[in-house]
C-alpha cells in the first residue's frame, strides 16, 4: 500500500524523473525503476538539507538559499508530484499534507535561518526515506525484473 501510494506507475513515474532532472541530477536516471527515483529524491533531499544547513553555519546566505530551494524543489516538484491519490487514498493525502509542512518549514528555515526548522525536517522525513529503502525490490528481484 505504502508504495503505491507513493507512485503509480505510469504518470507519476514520469513526473519524478522530470522533477529529478530539474532538480540538477542526471546521474542514473535513464536506468532508473520508479522505486530508485524516490529513493534518489529522498537522497537528494538530505544532501541539499545538509548543504543548507552547513552554509548556514558559515554565514553563506546565497548558498544556503540554494540548497534550501532545492530541498523544497525535490520535496514539492518530486516526492509530493509522485503521489498518486486515487491509489493511495488517506496515505497519499496524508503524505502531501506533511510535504506540504516540511516545504512550509524549509521557508521558514530559510527566511529565519533556523537550524532547528532544517533538523526538524530531517526528523520527519527520515522515516519516510527508511521505509521506502525497505520497501525497495532486493538485487535479486530487481535482476530479475521486466
Amino acid at each position: 500500500m505504502f508504495a503505491s501510494a507513493v507512485l503509480s506507475r505510469t504518470h507519476s513515474t514520469t513526473q519524478a524523473a522530470g522533477a529529478y532532472r530539474q532538480i540538477g541530477v542526471e546521474t542514473g536516471i535513464p536506468d532508473a525503476s520508479p522505486h530508485r527515483l524516490i529513493a534518489m529524491l529522498f537522497d537528494g533531499f538530505n544532501d541539499s538539507v545538509a548543504q543548507a544547513f552547513a552554509a548556514m553555519n558559515h554565514g553563506q546566505y546565497e548558498a544556503k538559499g540554494r540548497a534550501i530551494g532545492r530541498s523544497v524543489r525535490i520535496v514539492d516538484e518530486g516526492l509530493k508530484a509522485a503521489l498518486d491519490a486515487r491509489a493511495g487514498g488517506k496515505l497519499a493525502e496524508n503524505l502531501s499534507a506533511l510535504y506540504t509542512y516540511v516545504s512550509m518549514r524549509l521557508t521558514q528555515a530559510n527566511l529565519q535561518n533556523d537550524p532547528k526548522a532544517l533538523e526538524e525536517c530531517v526528523r520527519l522525513m527520515e522515516p519516510l526515506r527508511s521505509a521506502w529503502v525497505a520497501i525497495g525490490p532486493t538485487s535479486h528481484e530487481a535482476s530479475n525484473a521486466p
